[in-house]
C-alpha cells in the first residue's frame, strides 16, 4: 500500500509531462529508423557508436518502446516517471535494510523533489530513472547476499550492477558505496569479507566508466579548448560544484535546465573557498568519526557518487555549464536520505509522543516538494517553452538563444530566430553552430553571400562540422555553383559517411546536372542509412520521374506520405506524377490534399486546373487558372 501510495504521488506529481513532447536531444535517444529493426538491436549491443552512448540497456528499452508507441512522447514519458517511482520504492526498501530512521520520508521526498525534474521530465535522461532502478535493486541484493552469502543472491546482484552500468555508467560507484556503507554499520572493513567479493564489481565499474570515457570524446564531441582544463581548475570546478549541488537539494528554487558557466580563474584566491570548505568539512567529519560515523559516512557516499560530474572527466555538457541537475540525481538520494533520518531523529526527540504533527509536518513538507516538482517539470513541455523558460532564468545562456532560434528557423519564423542566433553569439562569440544556423536563415531569405559568409566563419572555428558543409552546399547549390556545393557534400560524407542528409543532397546536386543514375544511386545510399527520410524518397521520387519511370516514382511518393502524411511536397509530385501517368481521378484528389496543406500555393492550383481540364470540367479548371493568376 505504501508503494501505490508513493507511484501514486510520483505520477500526479509529473501530471505536467504525461502529454509533454520531445525535448532537445530526445531523437539521438529514442530509437533512430536505422535501428528500429531485428539487426538494428543487435548493432545496439555489439556496434559502437551505433548509438550517442554506450548504454545498450537503455536504447534496448528505447528500442521497445518504440515497437509498443513509436513516436508518441507521452509513452516515453510515463515509462519515465514509473521507473522514478519505482526507483524510489527501491530506496525505501534499501534504507529499511540498513535501518536508517526516516526510511519511508526519504523515499518520498526522493520521489517529489524537484531537483530531479530534469532527469524524470526529459525523456534523454530515462538512462537516469532506469539505471537507478538497477542501481538500487543491485544494493538490495549485495545487502541480502553480505547477510546470507549466498551464491545465488550475489550472482543476482553483479548481474543487477551490470544492468546499470549498462544503463548509465555513473552507477560504477555503486561498490564504492557499499564499502563505506559496510564501514559506517561495522566500524571496519574486511579485506576478506568486504573488499574481495566486490572486486569484479570493481572491475565492471571501472570498465564502464573508461568506455563512456572515451565514447563521450569519440562520438559526443567533448574534445577541444573548452575541456582543456588544469588539474587545479578541475579542483576548483569539483569543490564548487559539491557546495552548488548540496544547496540544491536544501533550497530547491531557481532550478534550471542550463546554469551559467563559471569562470574559472586559479590566480583568483576567492575560488579556492569551496574547495578548502569541502576539504576541511571532511577533515572534521573524520575527526569526529569516533563520535559518529554516519556525517562522515553520508559525506563520502554524496562526493563518491557525484565524482564522475565534478569536472575530473570531460562530458559534453561542459561547454554550455559545469553543472546541472540531472548530474547530481542518485547523489540527491543519498542525501534526502541522511536529512530525512536526522528530521526523524530530531523530531522523535523534541516531539515525542507527538506522531500526528510529526506526520502532519513530514506531509506539508512532502506536499511542497510536489508542488515544486509539478511547477519545475512544466518547463519541459515542448521545446520553445524549454528555452524561453531557460533564457528567462539564465540570461547570458548563449545555448538556448541558439536553440530557440534554431527551433523558431524551423517553425519558419525566420526574423525571430535571427534576433535569438544574434544574441546567442553576442554570448558566445565562438559558437560555431550559431553562425550555421543564422547562414541557415539567410539562406532562407535568399541573402545567399551574407549566407557565405556565416558558413564560412563556422568553418574557421569548427573546420570538422558535416551540418555546416552540407548546408554551406545547400546555400551554393541554391546560388547555382553546382561543382562547389558537391565538393562540400563529399566533405561532410568524408567526415560522416552515414550522413543521410548530405548523400540526399548530394543527389539533389547530380539531378541538378542531369545526372539521373548518379542522382538516384545517392538517393538510394541515404536511404539505406535513413529509411524514413521523407526528403530522400520524395527527392529520389523526382528522379525516376525525371528519368521515365513514372511508377516507381509514384512508389516513393506514396512511402513519403505514409511516414509524413502532411508533406506537401510529397502530396504535389505524387499529383503529377499520377496526371502523368494518365490517372487524373487521383491526381485531383492528391492536388486538393496539397491545397488543404498549403491554400497558398499557386502551383497546386495550377496544376489542378490542368488535372481539371484534362478530365473536361473547363469551369473548376477556368477557376484554378484564375486564383494561380491571383497568387502569383
Amino acid at each position: 500500500m505504501l508503494g501505490l501510495l508513493l507511484m501514486l504521488a510520483t505520477f500526479l506529481a509529473y501530471q505536467q509531462v504525461w502529454h509533454a513532447g520531445f525535448i532537445w536531444d530526445d531523437d539521438a535517444h529514442v530509437t533512430r529508423s536505422e535501428l528500429r529493426s531485428w539487426h538494428g538491436l543487435w548493432r545496439i549491443w555489439f556496434e559502437p557508436g551505433a548509438t550517442q552512448q554506450f548504454y545498450p540497456v537503455l536504447y534496448s528499452v528505447f528500442w521497445l518502446e518504440h515497437q509498443l508507441w513509436g513516436e508518441a512522447a507521452s509513452g516515453y514519458h510515463l515509462v519515465n516517471v514509473l521507473w522514478h517511482g519505482i526507483a524510489a520504492c527501491l530506496l525505501y526498501r534499501v534504507l529499511r535494510r540498513l535501518a536508517v530512521p526516516g526510511a519511508l520520508l526519504a523515499a518520498a521526498a526522493f520521489a517529489l523533489h524537484p531537483v530531479c525534474a530534469e532527469s524524470v521530465a526529459w525523456i534523454s535522461e530515462q538512462k537516469n530513472t532506469l539505471s537507478a532502478v538497477f542501481y538500487f535493486s543491485a544494493a538490495l541484493v549485495y545487502l541480502r547476499y553480505d547477510q546470507g552469502r549466498r551464491i545465488g543472491s550475489y550472482a543476482l546482484g553483479l548481474g543487477l550492477f551490470g544492468l546499470a552500468v549498462l544503463s548509465k555508467s555513473v552507477t560504477a560507484t555503486l561498490p564504492a558505496a557499499l564499502l563505506v556503507v559496510f564501514w559506517w554499520k561495522r566500524g571496519r572493513i574486511s579485506w576478506k569479507g568486504d573488499v574481495l567479493p566486490l572486486v569484479p564489481w570493481l572491475i565492471v565499474g571501472v570498465g564502464a566508466g573508461a568506455t563512456t570515457a572515451w565514447m563521450e570524446k569519440t562520438f559526443v564531441g567533448a574534445t577541444g579548448a573548452v575541456y582543456e582544463l588544469g588539474f587545479v581548475e578541475r579542483c576548483l570546478v569539483a569543490g564548487r560544484a559539491l557546495w552548488f549541488y548540496a544547496a540544491k537539494i536544501f533550497w530547491p528554487f531557481d532550478l534550471n535546465f542550463m546554469y551559467p558557466r563559471w569562470t574559472l580563474n586559479a590566480r583568483e584566491f576567492a575560488q579556492y573557498f569551496y574547495p578548502v570548505a569541502t576539504l576541511g568539512l571532511l577533515g572534521l567529519l573524520f575527526v569526529l568519526r569516533k563520535r559518529s560515523r554516519g556525517p562522515l559516512a553520508v559525506a563520502l557516499l554524496f562526493v563518491g557518487t557525484l565524482f564522475p560530474a565534478l569536472g575530473f572527466i570531460n562530458v559534453y555538457p561542459f561547454v554550455y555549464s559545469y553543472v546541472a541537475d540531472h548530474f547530481q540525481y542518485l547523489g540527491a538520494a543519498i542525501l534526502l536520505s541522511a536529512a530525512a533520518a536526522a528530521l526523524t531523529f530530531c523530531g522523535r526527540l523534541l516531539l515525542s509522543g507527538r506522531r500526528a504533527l510529526m506526520n502532519g509536518a513530514a506531509v506539508c513538507l512532502l506536499a511542497s516538494l510536489g508542488w515544486l516538482t509539478c511547477r519545475q517539470s512544466a518547463m519541459y513541455a515542448d521545446l520553445e517553452t524549454l528555452w524561453r523558460t531557460t533564457i528567462a532564468r539564465n540570461p547570458s545562456c548563449w545555448m538556448a538563444y541558439n536553440n530557440l532560434g534554431a527551433f523558431l528557423l524551423e517553425s519558419g519564423r525566420v526574423e525571430e530566430a535571427i534576433k535569438h542566433i544574434q544574441t546567442a553569439l553576442k554570448f558566445g562569440p565562438d559558437n560555431a553552430a550559431a553562425y550555421t544556423n543564422l547562414g541557415d536563415a539567410l539562406r532562407q531569405q535568399g541573402r545567399l553571400d551574407a549566407s557565405f559568409a556565416q558558413y564560412n566563419r563556422a568553418l574557421a572555428i569548427e573546420p570538422g562540422n558535416p551540418v555546416t558543409h552540407a548546408n554551406l552546399g545547400t546555400a551554393l547549390l541554391q546560388a547555382g555553383r553546382v561543382e562547389e556545393a558537391m565538393a562540400h557534400y563529399r566533405t561532410a560524407l568524408e567526415i560522416k559517411p552515414d550522413f543521410a542528409r548530405a548523400r540526399t543532397n548530394l543527389g539533389d546536386a547530380f539531378l541538378r546536372s542531369g545526372r539521373f543514375e548518379e542522382a538516384m544511386a545517392s538517393y538510394r545510399r541515404a536511404l539505406e542509412n535513413d529509411p524514413d527520410s521523407v526528403e530522400a524518397h520524395v527527392n529520389y521520387g523526382t528522379a525516376l520521374a525525371q528519368s521515365g519511370r513514372v511508377d516507381d516514382a509514384i512508389t516513393q511518393y506514396e512511402v513519403a506520405l505514409a511516414i509524413r502524411p502532411v508533406f506537401f511536397t510529397a502530396r504535389l509530385n505524387l499529383g503529377n506524377a499520377l496526371l502523368q501517368a494518365g490517372q487524373v481521378d487521383a491526381a485531383i484528389l492528391n492536388f486538393k490534399k496539397a491545397l488543404e496543406i498549403n491554400p497558398a500555393s499557386a502551383q497546386a492550383h495550377e496544376n489542378l486546373g490542368r488535372a481539371l481540364l484534362k478530365n473536361g470540367r473547363a469551369d473548376e479548371a477556368d477557376v484554378q487558372f484564375q486564383e494561380a493568376a491571383r497568387l502569383k
